[in-house]
């Protein structure tokens, strides 16, 4: 155990076992599906939702069966993930090689106990769009959505940081929650204006299709796997190994061979390369996004906001793009008092020119 070597169990979805090592390495097929759903589940979306995609995708587990809810469950609190190793009571960070890091696992670790805790969240009476995507500045932890009524019986809606909430060391005020909502969101239509930045981001993106699909390098794989399986099945029917349990392997390895060719035919397909141009189509949409429309705020969020860490002095921004990091100033802004219930007319004028 302290020296990481596997000691037996099965082998986590995303890592294959060295056999010479006996220690666990980086599935570079399915460790990038590891990463998309704790990516996707931070991000918002539920674990059927992204079951079902799977599923649909043909992808399957270790086992080679279909992705259950339990599954996803078992994934999503797995610590391997972040490279921490753990033997009986032993536990080594780094035991392991990583594969998301650990502000992700933290991000769906705190949405898995928020879940846990209020499996009624849709029946919320107003959204809150940076949902798993502000943290405190001052002790990193994520900052959540919750609302109150004054004495007038005027409800506020606000973003509090999880420690300061539990009184666990962190004095971080609240932050009111249209105000940060839309300084992020005129903060990305800043970029998003940004031709020349668009123009880096849309020459990335075209690079990278020639990066082949992982659900088709698995697809191949599994496909792979069972054409092996039909050999070793004829092999032993030549050899005079002919039993009912033979014969209804073979027909049900065939049949799963047609499904696989039949999927990567379909995923070939659905995911044509896109031209130069086309990308850039897809970016300049962004540009008439209507900041007043709910849905197509979150969608901008979504698309291009990985983070926002809120400190007493600034805000740091880091968008879905290498080196995309931005840090913006509370006194360029023209406003220190986060709390307030808008910001002063100064830095109002700063959103509206974006926002209006």
């Amino acid at each position: 155990a302290l020296k990481g070597l596997c000691n037996g169990g099965s082998v986590p979805f995303g890592y294959v076992l060295n056999r010479e090592t006996k220690k666990l390495e980086v599935d570079p097929l399915t460790a990038p599906l590891v990463e998309e759903i704790f990516r996707r589940y931070a991000n918002g979306e539920i674990i059927r939702t992204i079951m079902d995609d799977f599923n649909s995708r043909n992808l399957r587990t270790r086992r080679g069966k279909p992705f259950s809810m339990n599954s996803f469950d078992v994934i999503l609190k797995n610590r391997k993930y972040i490279g921490e190793y753990q033997y009986r009571d032993v536990v080594i960070p780094g035991g392991v090689p990583a594969i998301i890091s650990e502000e992700l696992f933290e991000r769906v670790q705190i949405r898995v106990a928020k879940n846990k805790r209020a499996p009624a969240m849709s029946k919320a009476d107003d959204k809150f769009l940076l949902t798993t995507k502000l943290f405190c500045g001052k002790c990193g932890k994520m900052m959540v959505g919750e609302s109150g009524t004054s004495k007038t019986g005027k409800k506020h809606y606000y973003y509090k940081c999880g420690s300061a909430k539990r009184k666990k060391g962190c004095d971080k005020k609240a932050v009111q929650k249209d105000w940060i909502e839309n300084f992020v969101v005129q903060q990305t239509m800043l970029m998003v204006m940004d031709k020349a930045l668009m123009d880096r981001i849309a020459d990335r993106l075209f690079e990278l299709q020639s990066d082949e699909s992982y659900d088709l390098k698995i697809l191949e794989k599994q496909l792979h796997e069972v054409e092996q399986g039909i050999t070793n099945m004829l092999n032993a029917i030549q050899a005079g190994i002919i039993t009912e349990s033979t014969k209804q392997r073979l027909e049900e390895l065939e049949t799963q061979k047609g499904e696989l060719l039949e999927q990567i035919a379909i995923e070939r397909i659905q995911h044509p390369v896109l031209t130069r141009e086309q990308i850039s189509f897809f970016l300049d949409q962004f540009r008439d996004t209507d900041v007043s429309n709910p849905e197509a705020r979150q969608y901008l969020i979504d698309i291009f906001v990985n983070a926002v860490y809120v400190y007493d002095d600034k805000f740091v921004l880091t968008f879905n793009y290498k080196d995309g990091s931005k840090t913006v100033r509370i006194k360029d802004i023209e406003s220190s008092d986060l709390g307030r219930s808008s910001p002063p007319s100064g830095a109002l004028s700063i959103l509206n020119k974006c926002l209006l």
